[in-house]
C-alpha cells in the first residue's frame, strides 16, 4: 500500500525543477545530500549556496515520525500550538514500551494492560490531529517506516535518533527532539545548521561472514562517536550498489552512533526491487524516472575529493567481519583480533546471552542469514551454549518469516521470540539472570552498547556484531570464538566448522500480513483527557522567559566526569513510563552521571545542608528555593539517543546552564529548543577550574549575540575567584528561543 500518495506525486513532479534551480543557482555539481537539502528549504527565494558547518537553513520536512516514548511529550507539546491538524503526514508507534520478558504475546499482553492510558492518550490524539497509529507489536518505528513510508530523495524528521534508517531507501531522514517535530507538524519552518558531508566510497562486494553492519562497525572505528558530528555520510561507488536496500538501512541506522546529521545511499535497483516487494510500485516508477536526480552527480563521483569535506574509502571485498565494544559502539575490532583483545582486556570470555533484532538489524535478510546457521547447528547437533531472543522488526517481518520457517528454525534452538517491538535494544528487558549486578558479556546486532543500556548492569559488557555472527557466538557460547577459522563439537564429539550465512533479500513467495497494526485517523473532533491524579501523563505548562537578568552564583549541581550519554542525564529502561510525565520523570536526572569529584553516580554535594543526595533531589530543593543552578560536563555530552527529556528535565528543575566541553548535535539543539543555556569552555582546560562547592555566574547575557563569547566567573569557597570565555553556537532565532522561554513560546509570538 502506498500511504500519502498525493503528497507524493506532488514531490516527484517538482523535486527535478527544485534540484536544477540549486544547481545552477549554486554553480557546480550537486552532492545527493544537497540534492535533497536544497529541494527542502522552507523559502525558495532563500535559495543560495550555505556555508557547510556554518549557516542555519529553515527546511520543510515531507514527513514526521514518532515512536511512543517521545511521542508523549511531543504531542503534549503539539496540543499547546493550537491547531487543529498535523501540516505534514506523520505517524506514531507503540514500540519502545513492551518490555522483553517471556515471550511476545504475553508481553504485548503485559504491555497493553500497563500501559493502556498512555497508548489511549496517543491513539485519541493522533485520531483528533490526523495522525496515522501503530498499535503495539505492530513493529519498530523504523522498521516500519521503511516498509510503508520512506521515499527517494525525500526529507523527514523522527524523534528517535536512529531516523536514518530511512537514508536505506535514499531519504534525508533526521533524528530530533520532540520540539523538533512539532515545529514541523505545525508547519513552522524547520532549522538545521548545514551539515558537512562525508563521503564514503565503497568498492568491491560483499562475502562470507562479511555483512552491511559490518561497513558501518568498521566505519564508527574510523570516525568515533564524535566523527560524524554535525555532518551528512553520503555512501557511493560501485560496492554501494551491491547493498540490499535493507543492508543500506542498517548502515544508515548505525550513522547514529558516530554522530551524524543522517547518512543515506543513492537511489538504485535494489532500492526499486524493494519497494515494490513492498506494495510501493507506484513511487518505485516516480523515482525510476528521476534516477539521475537521485544520486550524486557525475562530476561529484568523478572527483569526490572536491566536493565532499571528507572521503573514506572502504573495500567491501576486504573487510572483516567487526565486534565493537564493550561499553561504547565505536571500540571496532576486527574478528581475528577479537579473541586476543578479549584476552588481553579481561574481559568475561563466556558469551552469557545472543540477542538478535532491533531497528538496525531485524529485516528478512538479516534473520534468513542467521537461520541458515540455526539450521545448521540443529541438522548437525551442535550445542547452543547461551540463550538466544529474537526480536523481529514488524509484524510483515515476524508473519512471514514464520510463514517460511524462519522463526521455527530459531526456536529449534531454543529461541525465544520477543515482541516486534525495541525491548532489550533500550533498555526494556527483564534479564533472567542469577545476578545483575556480576561481571558478563552479552553479544547483540543492536546499535548500542553503552553501560547499563540492555540491563541495567553496569557491569555487562555489550558487544555488537552482525545477526549471523552474534548467533554463531551464541552457539560457542565463546568469545575468543572464529567462526571463520575455528570448529564446533558436536554431540556425537565430531570437529564441524559452520558454514558461510546464506540467506535473501526478500521472500520468495512475497511478503503478508494479516493485521499490520495501523489505525488510520478519523479526524474526529473529540476530546483529549488526561487525568490531573494520573502519574504517566502530565498536562504541559510552557516554561518561563527569560528575565533580562545575568545568571550569578549559581550552585554546581554536578560536575561530571567522562562520558555522559542521554542515558545517563535521563534513563530509559522502567523510566519509559513516565515519558509524559515531565515531573515524575525528572526524578531520574542525571542519576547515571559519574561525579567528578567522588566518583559515584547520582550522589552530588547539596550546598543547602553540606550532605550528598540524588541529583534531582538537590536539585528539587535549590528549585524551591528560587536558586538556578548549572551542570558541568566533558566531551560530547548528551551523546547517544534522541531523547528530548534529558533537555526537559534540567530545565524543568531549574538549571539554567550546561557547560561542558562540546556538545552531541541533537542534544545541544534539545537544550536550545527549551530555553536553555547550552555552552562550551573555550578552553577546555578550564573544566578543571570546577570545584565541588563553586557558586557560577554566566555574564553578558543583556548582549547575548550570535558569535560573541559570553563569560563565566566562578567564585570558590574560600573567596577568590577567576573568570574565563565560554562559547556558544546560538544564532539570532536560538537566541530568541531563550529570551522567549522555549521555541514552543515563540509559535504563540
Amino acid at each position: 500500500m502506498v500511504y500519502d500518495i498525493e503528497m507524493l506525486r506532488s514531490f516527484y513532479s517538482n523535486f527535478p525543477k527544485r534540484v536544477d534551480v540549486a544547481r545552477e543557482k549554486i554553480g557546480r555539481p550537486m552532492t545527493l545530500a544537497e540534492k535533497i537539502l536544497y529541494a527542502h528549504l522552507y523559502d525558495e527565494k532563500a535559495l543560495r549556496l550555505f556555508r557547510r558547518g556554518d549557516d542555519y537553513v529553515n527546511f520543510r520536512p515531507d514527513r514526521v515520525a514518532m515512536q511512543d516514548a517521545t511521542a508523549q511529550m511531543a504531542l503534549l507539546q503539539f496540543m499547546n500550538a493550537g491547531k487543529k491538524k498535523s501540516a505534514v503526514p506523520a505517524t506514531v508507534h507503540c514500540d519502545h514500551l513492551i518490555q522483553a520478558n517471556i515471550g511476545a504475546k504475553a508481553d504485548i499482553e503485559t504491555a497493553t494492560k500497563g500501559n493502556s492510558e498512555v497508548y489511549d492518550f496517543l491513539k485519541s490524539v493522533s485520531d483528533k490531529f490526523g495522525i496515522g497509529f501503530w498499535k503495539p507489536g505492530a513493529g519498530i518505528i523504523h522498521q516500519v517506516v521503511l516498509e510503508n513510508y520512506a521515499f527517494p530523495g525525500g526529507m523527514m524528521v523522527g524523534t528517535d535518533s536512529h531516523t536514518p534508517n530511512a537514508g536505506g531507501l535514499g531519504m534525508v531522514a533526521i533524528g530530533v527532539g520532540g520540539a523538533d517535530a512539532v515545529d514541523v507538524m505545525t508547519g513552522m519552518e524547520w532549522e538545521l545548521k548545514m551539515p558537512k558531508l562525508i563521503g564514503v566510497k565503497l568498492t568491491g562486494r560483499l562475502s562470507g561472514w562479511a555483512s552491511p553492519k559490518d561497513v558501518i562497525l568498521k566505519l564508527a572505528g574510523i570516525l568515533t562517536v564524535k566523527g560524524g558530528t554535525n555532518a551528512i555520510i553520503e555512501y557511493f561507488g560501485e560496492g554501494a550498489s551491491s547493498i540490499s536496500a535493507t543492508g543500506k538501512a542498517t548502515i544508515c541506522n548505525m550513522g547514529a552512533e558516530v554522530g551524524a546529521t543522517t547518512s543515506l545511499f543513492p537511489y538504485d535497483l535494489n532500492m526499486a526491487t524493494y519497494l515494490r516487494a513492498t506494495g510501493r510500485d507506484t513511487v518505485a516508477a516516480w523515482a525510476d524516472a528521476i534516477q539521475d536526480y537521485l544520486e550524486a552527480d557525475m562530476e561529484v563521483r568523478a572527483q569526490p575529493d572536491e566536493y565532499y569535506d571528507r572521503v573514506i574509502v572502504i573495500n567491501l571485498s576486504e573487510l572483516e567481519p567487526h565486534i565493537n565494544g564493550p561499553f561504547t559502539p565505536d571500540a571496532a575490532t576486527p574478528i581475528s583480533e577479537f579473541a586476543a583483545k578479549v584476552k588481553a582486556n579481561g574481559y568475561p570470555r563466556k558469551m552469557e546471552v545472543g540477542l538478535i533484532g532491533s531497528c538496525t538489524n531485524s529485516s528478512y535478510q538479516d534473520l534468513s542469514r542467521a537461520a541458515s546457521i540455526a539450521r545448521q547447528a540443529f541438522e548437525d547437533k551442535i550445542p547452543v551454549a547461551s540463550p538466544l531472543i529474537i526480536n523481529p522488526g514488524s509484524e510483515q517481518i515476524r508473519y512471514t518469516a514464520e510463514r517460511d520457517g524462519i522463526i521455527g528454525d530459531f526456536e529449534k534452538l531454543g529461541a525465544t521470540i520477543m515482541a516486534n517491538a525495541c525491548g532489550p535494544c533500550i533498555g526494556q528487558w527483564k534479564r533472567h539472570t542469577d545476578d545483575n549486578t556480576r561481571k558478563n558479556s552479552i553479544v547483540t546486532s543492536f546499535n548500542r552498547n553503552f553501560a547499563k543500556r540492555a540491563d541495567g548492569n553496569p557491569n555487562t559488557h555489550a558487544f555488537v556484531a552482525s545477526p549471523e555472527l552474534t548467533l554463531a557466538l551464541t552457539i560457542a557460547g565463546d568469545l575468543c570464538f572464529n567462526p571463520l577459522t575455528d570448529t564446533l563439537k558436536t554431540e556425537d564429539g565430531r570437529e564441524v566448522k559452520l558454514r558461510e550465512p546464506q540467506g535473501t533479500d526478500f521472500p520468495p513467495k512475497g511478503f503478508d500480513v494479516k493485521d499490520n497494526g495501523y489505525l488510520a485517523p478519523t479526524g474526529k473532533d473529540a476530546e483529549v483527557k488526561i487525568s490531573p491524579d494520573s502519574n504517566r501523563l502530565q498536562v504541559l505548562h510552557p516554561f518561563a522567559p527569560w528575565d533580562e537578568n545575568d545568571l550569578l552564583e549559581m550552585p554546581l549541581l554536578i560536575k561530571a566526569s567522562g562520558k555522559c550519554t542521554t542515558d545517563h542525564i535521563s534513563m530509559a529502561g522502567p523510566w519509559l513510563r513516565f515519558r509524559g510525565h515531565l515531573e515524575n520523570i525528572s526524578d531520574n536526572m542525571l542519576m547515571g552521571a559519574v561525579n567528578a569529584f567522588n566518583g559515584q553516580t547520582n550522589a552530588v554535594l547539596n550546598q543547602l545542608n553540606n550532605t550528598y543526595e540524588a541529583v534531582s533531589a538537590v536539585a528539587k530543593q535549590y528549585k524551591a528555593k528560587g536558586i538556578s543552578s548549572i551542570v558541568v560536563a566533558e566531551e560530547n555530552y548528551g551523546e547517544g539517543s534522541s531523547r528530548e527529556h534529558a533537555a526537559m528535565e534540567p530545565r524543568f528543575l531549574n538549571v539554567k546552564v550546561i557547560l561542558a566541553k562540546s556538545f552531541a548535535r541533537i542534544h545541544e539543539t534539545n537544550l536550545k529548543k527549551q530555553g536553555m543555556l547550552a555552552l562550551t569552555f573555550a578552553d577546555k582546560d578550564d573544566y578543571d577550574k570546577i570545584r565541588e562547592n563553586d557558586h557560577i555566574s554566566i555574564i553578558g547575557l543583556k548582549e547575548f549575540t550570535p558569535g560573541k563569547p559570553l563569560t563565566a566567573i566562578v567564585l570558590h569557597a574560600d573567596g577568590t575567584q577567576e573568570s574565563f570565555p565560554v562559547n556558544h553556537t546560538y544564532n539570532d532565532l536560538q537566541i530568541r528561543w531563550f529570551k522567549s522561554g522555549s521555541a514552543l513560546n515563540m509559535a504563540h509570538v
